[in-house]
């Protein structure tokens, strides 16, 4: 019995069925098939193809159970969630700044407390009156890396797998009042401190989250919130760390170009100015003196730098000063750092200074 006859290619010869390899490992096979079937019977060329098939039809059960097991999780990725009763999220109103240091107590870029809110997604109001709007929430560190792809919903299970737990050893990694009871909705953040940094992790930073103690009922969901990420470095970094842009009452040596303890730490000192603020009033009143107690000494670029620094100052907005000469009815108005923002007229008749004109500008004068 010819057995060139007898055995033949699943495919008609091109290559293996059953999602055989590449065309070249196919012709390579084939070619060694033509080689022995002159010189093998049926019986011995079955016991020395047999390895090699069974390997073939593994490796193509193997890709046939990995696409239905993809196919399935497709579709019940994409299968409707369980309908709730309304589209709550809890939300973090501002925002954290990017840089916390571990033992400051967490607060948001403008020095407020975080402020989270219970949102009503469907009217996108928050929710002041019933039973949630006094909602107990608590606060979990959550990796980065959580929202980074944009993702705008998530299960509870999804959220509870990214939250973070202490390095082994350490102490728990926010520690102070992480339960919050909501008033009307709206929940601050109270004395809250991270104990260590964010280098160990992935993204080499951290976001806070936002979750319901107790769950509501089987019928409402509230999605958990989440902040913008943020670097957590050890409080010893900030021991000479420079701000920016630098607080009023910030500490003088805060600034550019002012070590701490320094030379110029110390002559500021010796003439009152320990503060931004009064770095700053001093050179709105008398810059040339304030340059003479840095030292004459000093070049114009680190005069240039350390003012430059200053300036960026966010001023004192809710503190103003006027100046009335006896006798007139024009009067001068300054903010915190005794810089003329405008005039008063008469007494009451408020103008600011880029509205005055060249002749009231005199008059000021």
């Amino acid at each position: 019995m010819s057995s060139k006859r007898d055995f033949q290619f699943a495919d008609g010869g091109d290559g293996i069925a059953m999602g055989a390899p590449a065309a070249q490992e196919s012709k390579r096979f084939k070619n060694a098939v033509r080689d022995v079937m002159g010189r093998l019977s049926v019986t011995d060329l079955v016991s020395e193809m047999e390895p090699f098939l069974r390997a073939v039809i593994r490796d193509e059960v193997e890709r046939t159970v990995q696409r239905v097991l993809q196919s399935s999780s497709s579709s019940s990725l994409n299968q409707p969630q369980t309908s709730v009763k309304r589209g709550l999220m809890l939300q973090f109103v501002n925002k954290l700044p990017s840089t916390i240091f571990t033992g400051g107590k967490i607060e948001a870029e403008d020095d407020k407390p975080v402020t989270i809110v219970l949102m009503d997604a469907n009217t996108n109001t928050i929710v002041t009156s019933g039973p949630l709007a006094s909602l107990k929430i608590e606060i979990v560190p959550l990796d980065a890396d959580f929202g980074s792809d944009d993702q705008e919903d998530w299960t509870e299970a999804e959220f509870t797998a990214r939250v973070i737990r202490e390095r082994e050893g350490r102490r728990p990694l926010v520690t102070g009042d992480l339960a919050i009871t909501l008033r009307d909705g709206v929940g601050q953040l109270g004395d809250m401190v991270f104990t260590d940094n964010s280098s160990w992790q992935r993204s080499r930073k951290f976001r806070l989250g936002a979750r319901p103690v107790q769950k509501v009922s089987d019928e409402t969901r509230i999605r958990e919130g989440r902040s913008e990420a943020f670097v957590v470095k050890d409080h010893r970094g900030e021991v000479y760390q420079k701000h920016h842009p630098p607080h009023f009452r910030d500490e003088i040596w805060r600034l550019e170009r002012i070590a701490k303890d320094g030379a110029l730490h110390k002559r500021l000192a010796i003439d009152g100015v320990k503060s931004v603020q009064d770095f700053l009033r001093l050179y709105m009143i008398d810059p040339t003196k304030l340059r003479n107690v840095l030292g004459c000494g000093i070049s114009n670029r680190t005069w240039d730098t350390i003012i430059r620094h200053a300036t960026t100052c966010v001023v004192d907005d809710s503190k103003f000063y006027s100046y009335f000469d006896a006798g007139q009815s024009i009067g001068l108005l300054f903010d915190s750092i005794y810089q003329v923002v405008g005039a008063m007229f008469d007494g009451h008749k408020y103008e600011p200074l880029h509205n005055l004109t060249p002749p009231q500008k005199v008059s000021d004068a």
